[in-house]
């Protein structure tokens, strides 16, 4: 493993370093990291003053406040916790298409590296031919073994239901949940999926991952199509009438799956890999204030 190819180069290593991931959702954790939650604690990041009341801790009595106003003031701080991110990624066939499947182990592996840069905690499970939770891990010093974990990940192979089987890999303890998938399985699926969802984290977030050709296909005349799921085939005389078939039914799909992402309070947002990295960082992330 020591030789493997990580699946980001240095260079992104370097740039995702600066941004770290949003969330207004009630951090949950107990523990020191990197994120301020609207408790108030300990921390070095001072807040504001508040009038001393009887059991409060003097040692927090600014001195210098009293000495002006002959009041009792203590000094309140922002206390820092962890954030426990937890990142899902759908393996199973329809995934397996090389480009989108690089693609979306290169957005894991930089949503991984974002939380573990500011020392919270990470969590990773995928379904595929195997569904487990290879990785739960917290702090910067872990971020080449969850480069090594998901650059290991060669095919996207997995033969079961992604939505039916996603929430059996998932920890209940998450503060965020990002759910990485197509979102091609059949919506009553979905509706099940998500439902389930809410009890595992307080902010889900979806990212929806396609290619252009899966949005526009460029197919013409007769060709032999492969269910990347079920591996059956079927001969198909592409006209423009099939496209627009196609193209109804799928936008169909992308309305309910929508409707169902708002239904249940989880935030969707999709990919194209032909529009890069970069793109999907730095204009779809960022500015959708996923991450900062």
């Amino acid at each position: 493993m020591n030789n493997q190819k990580l699946i980001l180069p240095d260079e992104w290593v370097s740039k995702i370093s600066r941004l770290s991931i949003a969330t207004s959702s009630k951090l949950r954790g107990q523990h020191k990291g990197g994120n301020r939650s609207q408790r108030f604690g300990s921390s070095l990041d001072f807040s504001d003053f508040r009038e001393y009341t009887l059991g409060d801790d003097v040692r927090q009595v600014d001195w210098n406040v009293y000495a002006r106003t002959e009041k009792y003031f203590i000094k309140r701080f922002l206390d820092e916790q962890e954030m426990r991110v937890h990142i899902l990624l759908d393996a199973t066939r329809s995934m397996n298409e090389e480009k989108k499947w690089v693609f979306a182990r290169q957005i894991a592996s930089a949503i991984g590296l974002m939380v573990l840069n500011r020392d919270d905690r990470l969590s990773f499970s995928y379904v595929g031919e195997m569904s487990a939770l290879p990785f739960r891990r917290k702090g910067a010093t872990y971020r080449k073994h969850f480069l090594q974990i998901v650059s290991g990940l060669e095919k996207a192979n997995g033969t079961s239901s992604f939505a039916r089987e996603g929430f059996k890999v998932l920890p209940k303890d998450s503060t965020v949940l990002f759910v990485i998938t197509d979102g091609l399985e059949p919506i009553a699926q979905w509706e099940e999926f998500f439902k389930r969802l809410p009890r595992f984290a307080g902010d889900i977030r979806c990212i929806q991952i396609l290619t252009e050709n899966e949005l526009n296909p460029s197919y013409k005349g007769d060709v032999r199509l492969i269910d990347a799921e079920t591996a059956r085939d079927v001969n198909v005389s592409v006209s423009n009438r099939v496209l627009a078939a196609y193209e109804k039914s799928r936008e169909a799909h992308e309305k309910e799956f929508d409707a169902l992402s708002n239904r249940f309070g989880i935030r969707k947002i999709q990919l194209v890999v032909e529009d890069g990295l970069q793109n999907a960082i730095f204009h779809k992330l960022l500015k959708s204030h996923w991450v900062q």
